[in-house]
């Protein structure tokens, strides 16, 4: 059924299957088609407003007040925001994961964030390191000039060498380790940069409220 759980973790597999590997300056890799279409347009047309800066920016977590999870409340008004979390917490998903990207969730919690990025955003160069065991930044928005929006790779000296591709229901991944540097280098962003930022996190993770399902880790 379109925008099932099934056709989610279908897509979501071959997405993996298909990713490009890069080896410098740490392993990441690129993917495309992550999501069903119809999946991908019902999460772009969730009605969050986006957030206002302020004129701050650097770190996420400056505006947490204001950020938006699928999160048990999201779950139970937006279908969507379910099925998407349903399929990531599926065990078919954790172990393609595990396979293709060399790294364990067994006991790691689900973290999705439907970020929201406005003109004046950009992010330092960080390592997602610690209570982070995977980093999977699914890019939404389909604006023509959103495609120079990427997340900027960095070397271990913080050195910027490269940016992801920000293709439409595309993805950059990688596994946290103490040079996977990454950020968001200012520059012109018209209209919102959406995006999901998801993440596998280990039972450390403080902020319970944001998971999408607190009690439940990965099998």
């Amino acid at each position: 059924m379109p925008g099932s759980k099934d056709a989610i973790v279908a897509t979501l597999i071959q997405s993996f299957a298909d990713a490009k590997q890069g080896s410098s300056p740490y392993p990441h890799w690129f993917l495309k088609n992550c999501l069903p279409s119809d999946v991908a347009a019902e999460v772009v047309a969730l009605p969050f407003p986006a957030p206002a800066l302020g004129g701050i920016s650097g770190k996420r977590e400056v505006h947490n007040a204001t950020r938006k999870y699928f999160d048990a409340e999201n779950m139970a008004k937006f279908n969507v925001c379910n099925n998407v979390n349903e399929a990531l917490q599926d065990r078919r998903v954790t172990q393609a994961i595990e396979k293709t990207f060399s790294t364990k969730l067994s006991g790691t919690y689900l973290r999705v964030e439907f970020a929201q990025d406005t003109n004046g955003f950009w992010l330092e160069p960080h390592t997602d390191l610690g209570v982070k065991s995977f980093t999977f930044l699914l890019y939404l928005s389909t604006e023509p000039t959103h495609a120079n929006l990427g997340t900027d790779i960095y070397d271990a000296e913080k050195k910027h060498v490269g940016r992801s591709p920000f293709v439409p229901n595309g993805a950059m991944i990688f596994v946290p380790s103490s040079n996977t540097y990454h950020g968001f280098e200012p520059r012109q962003i018209d209209g919102v940069r959406k995006s999901l930022v998801i993440n596998y996190v280990t039972n450390d993770w403080r902020a319970r409220e944001q998971l999408a399902y607190p009690e439940t880790p990965v099998a």
